[in-house]
């Protein structure tokens, strides 16, 4: 049976950064490596630029997953950081559990590395206990593209719903209106033949 449209609500939504660590980022072979930074990167200025709290995990650092890449660090100095000493599944920690729940928010963002292990337990968890869970494909990464698709189908199936952080901003955002520069320019930053679309907007505009 269909699941009815839940569309994403940006006062009830939290982003939830799950293992972008050094280590982990170079076992991502079903996006290239530059590429699947940069959407990391974008879902985090979408965050920002939206207000939204967000939760940044790792695990096991000490090992060979390494520390959380130096960027997240930069962009998030402030945010909630829990650093998992060796729990796989983020929702089996109690401090990332109460980190979420602080939020009082009810509408989960998750993205994180590798997709069927550090994206879908917490996300598989996070739906047991009646949170809506949003995945950002794009900004989840793992082996290859059998591995991803099974992994989006056993979340899918358990009631999550896919999308890209370009979806994301978008049905945040709701209406143009809202702000054509700011997100225009977040989008800029991120999709290089956007910029063409502001230019032109800008040309017309100054007229």
């Amino acid at each position: 049976m269909a699941k009815p449209y839940v569309r994403l609500d940006r006062d009830n939504v939290a982003v939830l950064l799950v293992d972008h660590q050094t280590g982990l980022l170079s076992l991502v072979r079903d996006f290239d490596p530059d590429k699947f930074k940069n959407n990391v990167l974008a879902l985090g200025d979408l965050a920002q630029y939206f207000g939204l709290p967000t939760i940044l995990t790792t695990s096991f650092e000490d090992g060979p997953n390494g520390p959380l890449v130096p960027e997240l660090k930069a962009q998030f100095p402030d945010a909630a950081f829990i650093p998992r000493p060796g729990q796989i599944n983020a929702w089996d920690n109690e401090d990332f559990v109460a980190a979420v729940k602080a939020t009082g928010k009810k509408q989960l963002l998750i993205a994180g590395v590798v997709t069927e292990v550090c994206v879908a337990f917490p996300a598989l968890s996070a739906l047991a206990v009646g949170y809506d869970v949003f995945v950002v494909t794009d900004a989840s990464g793992t082996f290859n593209e059998v591995t991803r698709h099974s992994a989006w189908n056993r979340m899918t199936e358990a009631g999550a719903q896919l999308m890209t952080w370009f979806g994301v901003a978008c049905e945040l955002h709701r209406d143009w209106r809202n702000d054509v520069e700011g997100l225009g320019t977040l989008f800029s930053n991120h999709i290089p033949d956007y910029r063409n679309l502001m230019n032109s907007y800008a040309a017309v505009s100054s007229r």
